[in-house]
């Protein structure tokens, strides 16, 4: 019963946020969904059937998600409203780590007021301020932002595809985007004291890798350790995506989940109680090695699942927990769920984790366990399952180079962030001195460079799929749910 509790209230409340998330589902609705739910509930105590507990729970789930969504829209405030593409003067503060693109920064601002002459007019509204390369802003710095005020637009990806970038920023509570602005800092700093000690130990990290390490393996390094890719450049983010290797760039759960599981290994001898502990201290150092991201919170959130799952071997508990962090997730931010590919991709990489790995495992005898080979084999395996569709329905590019590139990269992709981590230290404290002890290093990411860059010129590496409706994908996950519960039936009865 209390699985089944967690099920319905779990996928009830997911339900009723994404069917809010593209339906003008109205609080009456949501009301009366509730309402249906407490009577099934009520009706449970006279009918002791569990099926009617577990439906009365999901609608009043169901009617909460809808509710709970409604409750964080974001509304445009009327007085920017009304400057809308005009040139426009903002105050206001930084409240992310500035993002550093190879032509501009972006930054989210949480603007205050709004200048019009000699007049300051109070305005509560976040925006994204685009600014040219080397603007000197950090977060929590309040700044003047002068530049043309436009709201997001949809747009085709080239592909066929639209990509909602309005509500992608949605989810940072960001309505409005500031372009071609000129942005200056009045000195003042209004920041989190713990999130910019955490920011300023990132920022001093990847500047010991750039004085250990030349580029592109001081920009990979940043990228396999701390989730900062910015180094590395287009061309090369772009190899790594054909080849189905982005997912070592940014820090994801899969990302943590092979070092987690290497240092298991060799862990091996203790009890895994203390095994789990080290997982968790280790997952702690990467998120504030990556100043708090909440990208890296939920990877490592995801991270220490599937190692708990690996762990255990209690394959159903882990997915109870996974449902559960998903709910919280969203009850957090109801926005993520469908318009966040990020949080999409983390959620079912973990979910192939979870359940393909294992039994993938063992049909793969014939691959020795040594340095983790096999593990690492079926979990690459179980997380392209997992997320391919999803990847074709939202870029279209499929890779056929994939298993081998991540087979030859994940086994050594601890190894060089260990590596990665010492240059590093060097870097800060021997200078020039620092290239001889982080010649490990830069062998192992030279390696990683090369494997991707090779399966990256092949003929035929990546495919395009033509864009598809989701209903397909659904179907297809669908049928990926019948064959995997056909597969554990039948390995039941064997």
């Amino acid at each position: 019963m209390s699985g089944s509790v967690v099920w319905a209230s779990s996928l009830g409340f997911l339900a009723g946020v994404f069917l809010r998330s593209f339906t003008l589902v109205s609080w009456p609705v949501a009301l009366f969904c509730v309402f249906i739910g407490l009577l099934a509930i009520l009706y449970f105590f006279f009918d002791r059937r569990t099926i009617v507990a577990v439906i009365g729970i999901a609608c009043i789930a169901s009617g909460i998600g809808v509710l709970r969504t409604d409750a964080v829209r974001i509304i445009a405030d009327p007085v920017l409203r009304q400057h809308v593409d005009k040139k426009v003067t903002l105050i206001g503060s930084v409240v992310a780590e500035p993002d550093v693109r190879e032509r501009s920064v972006r930054l989210h601002v949480e603007a205050t007021a709004l200048l019009s002459g000699s007049t300051s007019v109070p305005v509560v509204a976040r925006v994204l301020v685009v600014a040219p390369l080397h603007t000197d802003v950090s977060y929590g710095d309040m700044v003047r932002a002068e530049g043309e005020l436009r709201l997001p637009d949809v747009f085709d990806t080239g592909t066929g595809r639209v990509f909602n970038y309005p509500m992608f920023l949605a989810k940072d509570g960001i309505v409005y985007q500031l372009a071609f602005a000129q942005v200056e800092s009045t000195g003042e700093n209004q920041g989190r004291m713990l999130k910019k000690v955490a920011l300023a130990l990132k920022h001093g990290y990847l500047d010991g890798l750039g004085r250990a390490l030349p580029e592109p393996a001081a920009g990979l390094a940043g990228g396999i350790t701390v989730g900062d890719k910015r180094a590395i450049g287009g061309e090369l983010s772009d190899v790594f995506q054909k080849v189905s290797l982005i997912h070592i760039l940014v820090l994801s759960g899969y990302n943590m989940t092979v070092v987690i599981n290497s240092a298991a290994h060799v862990l091996a001898f203790i009890p895994r109680v203390a095994q789990f502990a080290v997982s968790g201290v280790i997952v702690g150092l990467f998120i504030l090695m990556t100043g708090g991201a909440s990208s890296a919170v939920r990877a490592g959130s995801m991270a220490l699942l599937a190692t708990y799952a690996r762990l255990t071997g209690r394959t159903f508990i882990a997915l109870r927990v996974l449902a559960v962090v998903a709910f919280a997730m969203v009850l957090w931010n109801p926005y993520v769920l469908a318009f966040d590919p990020g949080f999409q991709l983390s959620i079912l990489a973990t979910l192939g984790l979870i359940l393909f790995t294992d039994p993938i495992a063992q049909r793969l005898a014939f691959i020795p366990e040594r340095f983790a080979l096999r593990e690492i084999t079926a979990s690459t395996i179980g997380t392209q399952i997992a997320v391919l569709p999803l990847l074709l329905y939202q870029n279209g590019l499929l890779s056929l180079v994939a298993l081998p590139a991540n087979v030859l990269t994940l086994i050594i992709v601890p190894f060089a962030m260990l590596f990665s981590f010492i240059a590093a230290i060097a870097g800060l404290l021997f200078g020039p001195f620092a290239v001889l002890l982080a010649l490990p290093a830069y062998g192992l990411l030279s390696y990683i460079l090369a494997v991707a860059q090779f399966f990256g010129t092949l003929p035929f590496s990546a495919v395009m799929i033509p864009a598809f409706g989701a209903w397909i994908m659904v179907s297809v996950y669908a049928c990926f749910g019948v064959a995997y519960l056909y597969i554990q039936k039948k390995n039941g009865e064997d």
